[in-house]
């Protein structure tokens, strides 16, 4: 397992990606897509945050 820095500073703006398993393109569903979103939605009222900005491509992305 990599060991990974991480700063946990209250209204910090950090970037980060995610890529799918294997790389697949996955994230070319609209159903993937669309629990994507939920996700976000969700844990949104648990954890408030803010995305400035996004990409997201068929088997990544990329947030700030």
């Amino acid at each position: 397992m990599s060991e990974y820095r991480r700063t946990n500073i209250k209204g910090g703006t950090y970037f980060f990606t995610l890529v799918t398993h294997r790389r697949q393109k996955l994230l070319l569903d609209d159903d993937v897509r669309h629990a994507l979103r939920e996700g976000i939605q969700k844990t949104r009222i648990a954890y408030p945050f803010e995305i400035i900005a996004w990409v997201l491509l068929p088997d990544h992305l990329h947030c700030i």
